[in-house]
């Protein structure tokens, strides 16, 4: 039995803090707001991240950081990308020097581009920092629904012992060291999910998804590579597995924001009507960003943030990707 304290108390953290209960370790989940997190201990459900979802008795709930990571064995960091770094830091001194850290939010630091792992590691002192990835609904992983991940680290005997903690029943572990190409696949896909989402809005069919998936992961693996991932693993469950569940599952945020954007609604509408985060409204700006600065076409990217962004027409941002110059597939 290890102590395990998991930092963000949204749907895919909850999820986890089930999975590792099941496992039979002690988990604590910290969460932002007192009140919020009472009515989760009164009610024995995150009737706001995971609903319909009866939750572990077993599990501790509080919002004061202290609290949350004493003692804790492993930390992990789920906390959605545009707060991290705020939330981090209220941790900044109090993790303890022995506990394995990994973080599993799937995006971008907006204002320097880093990935998660980088603004976790610099705020805890410059520790190792491991990243969990994968096609994973929190909806299906809370419910037991059998699920494969990967656990990402620089560290292999940490990495490995992260794997040992999460394995359970119907929650498969595999490790990999490729930190950066695990943490790309899972930020980069909710861009393309965007796409696939605005081409079943507009009512377009399977031929159009496939080929937004297929030319995506393309784009993913381009920026990846540049960023300095290995290819093979954009063809591994934190790239090609994870972008196929976001750009197809009901469950998928990213891609409901896109079919809401192809029916015409504004962005701004969208969000205001969303309890939960979809990562890749704001990864589209940063991951463009990036592109820009290594000379890496990223096309689709492109129209996700001008559809988003500045109000492009959705089905002029389809027009412009389907005209532009003949070329070779491997370009």
């Amino acid at each position: 039995m290890k102590k395990v304290s998991i930092i963000g108390d949204g749907g895919w953290g909850t999820a986890l803090a089930i999975v590792l209960t099941r496992n039979g370790h002690r988990v604590r989940v910290w969460g932002p707001f007192p009140e919020y997190i009472e009515r989760i201990r009164r009610d024995g459900e995150n009737i706001k991240f995971l609903p319909g979802v009866r939750l572990p008795p077993e599990i501790t709930w509080t919002a004061e950081p202290k609290a949350a990571v004493a003692d804790a064995d492993a930390v992990v960091f789920a906390v959605p990308s545009r707060f991290f770094r705020d939330v981090i830091s209220l941790f900044s001194g109090i993790v303890p020097p022995s506990a394995l850290l990994m973080s599993v939010t799937k995006g971008l630091d907006k204002g320097s581009g880093e990935r998660m792992t980088q603004v976790a590691s610099a705020l805890v002192g410059g520790r190792s920092v491991s990243a969990l990835s994968g096609p994973s609904h929190a909806e299906e992983v809370a419910r037991g629904i059998p699920t494969a991940v990967v656990i990402a680290s620089n560290d292999s005997a940490a990495g490995q012992s992260l794997q040992l903690l999460f394995t359970g029943a119907a929650f498969r572990v595999y490790t990999s060291d490729d930190v950066i190409g695990a943490e790309l696949g899972g930020a980069l896909k909710n861009v393309i999910a965007i796409a696939a989402g605005v081409s079943d809005g507009i009512g377009f069919g399977d031929n159009t998804k496939a080929a937004l998936i297929t030319r995506g992961l393309a784009e993913i693996t381009r920026l990846g590579c540049a960023l300095g991932a290995n290819p093979a693993t954009f063809a591994g469950l934190s790239g090609l597995g994870d972008l196929i569940v976001t750009c197809t599952s009901r469950h998928s945020r990213n891609r409901a924001v896109g079919e809401r954007l192809g029916r015409g609604e504004s962005i701004d509408q969208i969000l205001q009507s969303m309890e939960q985060v979809a990562e890749g409204v704001w990864t589209c700006a940063t991951a463009r960003e990036l592109a820009k600065a290594h000379q890496i076409p990223v096309p689709i990217t492109d129209e996700v943030f001008a559809v988003i962004h500045e109000g492009k027409n959705p089905r002029s941002a389809v027009q412009s990707l389907i005209s532009r110059d003949a070329r070779p597939e491997r370009d």
